[in-house]
């Protein structure tokens, strides 16, 4: 991120940053930069899936030491790609560094990056919710925003992103690698707590190479930063020959040398041009030209929307965006910076693009992420759908999506097509906010092929996660096994007690729990590259789920990601039910527990008397071939499933369910309709010898 290897290099020089006890200000924090050193400085799971429940207590122990010494948090998040699209070739190495990075981490090694869990950007808008700090998703791309908002209030910033070494801000820049939030420190002789760390500033910089700060933006540029690299277009000058530096550095000292006799943008820049001229690159120069000015133009400063919408709670309105950004419905605006609706919209409805994200997932199957391809294809008919009906509008018809994502270990594309479910054949993206309720949950069913009387018995803020899962199991290439469904039901249980035990005062763990969190902690860290593959599947399902849940104005309640999946327990949980480990064995002495699961396991047991639900096209009517498809192989795995319900009562099982104070939930026993076709199970697996009531929630 920024100019590669200007972090180092400001190490190096580390006299430039100045030691700072920070205590009583304010402080505008790169959230998408917060999140990813806070994952990865963790040291937290990335082969799994994720461990989402210990990062959300990281997150909790940051925002408390801040609180600790009177900083008031500001945090701002990247929402869609700069709408010009001049860092797409940045982007799309990016995107194949992950795949090579997930690739490394599913034979075992350890590369130089990392790999962030599909859902950590829920997971971090949430807890920051839950913590009650100010919190903004921009329209696009963060940097400008931050910067503006910084120097507007004049307090600092805080990031690891070079590109803040760049901008003006008067109070300074904090790299969060100097950022020691976890030595809090008291002053002597006092109660005040403070933060120790160091700060950047433009003026120490200049001062210390003696350069303009008006030129810091053209070194930026001829350096390299996100925006052109003038390698990558056969430019080659020779910084070096103007430092006395040897190493790495001496092509940024050199090019800072040779910067010191400029005092203005203009003059520096015709200097470069006049440069790469007499080096044999003349017919380079008009493209050398037009990639510095697009990357200068970067570090200007406009006017900040941020402001108005952490003091009064506004939006930015149309008329101060960009003109490409007027494509977007005024009723979005709002959601979007609140972190209400998906950034990637903004990416479909301006460049027709969908960058897939990479997890570790067996490299010789299809990518995980083709699993949720018909919700995207729903979530693109809804954004783009409308603009057909848009006479007024420049733009023609939109009816496709360019895909990236993985094929192998290489980043491919490919041209998606939209579809709008029946219930969504007159809803306009204009109005989509106004439409009744019962349509917008009508859509989203269809979507997922899910029957509302399907999720009557499961817990209202597990609705949403029981219905991805049904509509995994049709769609997961190859079908999950029945240890693989097991496990993940099992983690939600985990996470429900886990969650209950944070949010309840006086919460006994009781058995179910310490047994769980017993195979955490005893279980080995192998990894099975079958079951990272199921289960990437499901978070990519869960995700688009969770994006279009959004952009229908929540139908469906949304519920706390930091509690649906983690990944080092349910990876250990498959192998012990592999090896014979029966789920009531886990659940014994829990009767919530139990209550819980088995509603979720006859939901989705339900979900496969379902109608296939006909999907338009454009004007035409269309099923995506994925929805139509037998689900012989599905049956397969879960037939086995139904002994659950059928014959003999055991413990803890019959037809009257006891209300559980705990829980919250008023409980209300309904009789299954399924029945078994098969019993020769029963003596090798005790736990299918069980009826059960399907419990329903009032």
């Amino acid at each position: 991120m920024g100019v590669q290897g200007l972090t180092s290099f400001m190490e190096e020089n580390g006299n430039i940053l100045k030691d700072v006890h920070l205590r009583n200000s304010k402080l505008i924090i790169d959230g998408s930069n917060l999140f990813n050193l806070l994952y990865f400085n963790s040291r937290l799971d990335q082969s799994h899936g994720g461990d989402y429940d210990a990062f959300e207590d990281q997150v909790c122990k940051f925002f408390k030491a801040l609180r600790d010494c009177d900083i008031d948090p500001f945090v701002i998040v990247d929402g869609g790609s700069d709408y010009t699209d001049k860092k797409f070739e940045t982007l799309k190495e990016r995107a194949q560094s992950r795949i090579n990075t997930a690739n490394d981490l599913s034979m075992g090694l350890q590369g130089s990056g990392g790999i962030l869990p599909t859902l950590i950007k829920y997971v971090f808008k949430q807890v920051l919710i839950s913590l009650n700090v100010p919190y903004a998703q921009c329209i696009c791309e963060a940097d400008q925003e931050i910067a503006s908002l910084a120097r507007s209030w004049n307090c600092p910033v805080l990031s690891n992103d070079s590109d803040f070494y760049i901008f003006d801000i008067q109070a300074g820049f904090l790299p969060i690698s100097h950022f020691h939030w976890q030595r809090v420190s008291m002053q002597r002789g006092s109660s005040i707590r403070y933060i120790p760390c160091k700060q950047y500033t433009t003026t120490s910089f200049c001062r210390h190479f003696n350069i303009n700060r008006k030129v810091l933006p053209v070194f930026a540029s001829v350096a390299g930063n996100d925006y052109i690299k003038l390698r990558n277009m056969g430019v080659s000058l020779r910084w070096e020959e103007y430092s006395s530096m040897k190493g790495r550095f001496a092509r940024f000292d050199g090019l800072l040398n040779w910067l010191a006799h400029f005092h203005g943008q203009e003059e520096a820049l015709d200097s470069v041009l006049r440069l790469i001229s007499h080096s044999n690159n003349r017919q380079k120069t008009g493209a050398v030209l037009h990639g510095l000015s697009l990357g200068i133009e970067e570090y200007h400063l406009p006017p900040s929307c941020l402001e108005r919408f952490f003091n009064d709670g506004v939006g930015p309105g149309p008329g101060r965006l960009p003109e490409p950004l007027r494509v977007l419905p005024d009723w979005t605006l709002l959601p979007l910076m609140e972190g209400r609706l998906p950034s990637c919209m903004v990416d479909v409805m301006l460049l027709g693009r969908m960058m897939q994200g990479a997890q570790v997932e067996d490299p010789s199957l299809p990518c995980g992420n083709n699993t949720s391809r018909s919700i995207r294809q729903v979530l693109y008919g809804l954004l783009l759908g409308g603009r057909r009906a848009d006479h007024s509008s420049q733009r023609p018809p939109v009816d496709e999506v360019e895909e990236y994502y993985r094929e192998g270990k290489s980043l491919t594309s490919s041209m998606v097509d939209t579809i709008l479910p029946s219930a969504a054949e007159h809803i306009q993206l204009d109005t989509l906010h106004q439409a009744p309720r019962l349509v917008q949950l009508k859509v989203f069913l269809e979507t997922l092929g899910v029957s509302q009387s399907t999720l009557s018995g499961v817990p209202p803020h597990l609705r949403l996660p029981v219905a991805v899962t049904c509509y995994w199991l049709r769609h997961a290439h190859p079908p999950p096994e029945l240890p693989v469904l097991q496990a993940l039901l099992l983690g939600l249980v985990y996470g429900e007690l886990c969650r209950q035990r944070k949010s309840q005062r006086g919460f006994m763990e009781g058995p179910v729990l310490e047994r769980l969190r017993g195979l955490i902690q005893r279980g080995r860290r192998s990894l099975d590259l079958g079951v990272a593959h199921a289960y990437s599947q499901w978070q990519c399902c869960l995700k688009e789920s969770l994006h279009l849940n959004q952009l229908l104005c929540f139908p469906l309640a949304e519920p706390q990601c930091a509690w649906l999946y983690k990944g080092t327990l349910v990876h250990q949980l498959v192998t012990k039910l592999r090896g014979g480990l029966t789920p009531d064995s886990l659940l014994m002495g829990g009767p919530c527990s139990g209550q819980l699961y088995r509603p979720m396991l006859g939901a989705i047991l339900n979900s496969h008397d379902a109608a296939v639900i006909p999907l338009v096209s454009g004007p035409q009517r269309a099923t995506p071939p994925s929805l139509t498809q037998p689900l012989d192989d599905l049956t397969a795995h879960l037939h086995i499933l139904a002994l659950e319900y059928d014959d003999d009562d055991g413990a803890g099982g019959g037809s009257k369910a006891k209300p559980e104070d705990d829980l919250g939930w008023t409980l209300v026993s309904v009789r299954t309709r399924h029945k078994s076709k098969d019993r020769f199970n029963r003596a090798r697996n005790p736990e299918f010898s069980r009826k059960q009531g399907r419990i329903g929630w009032e």
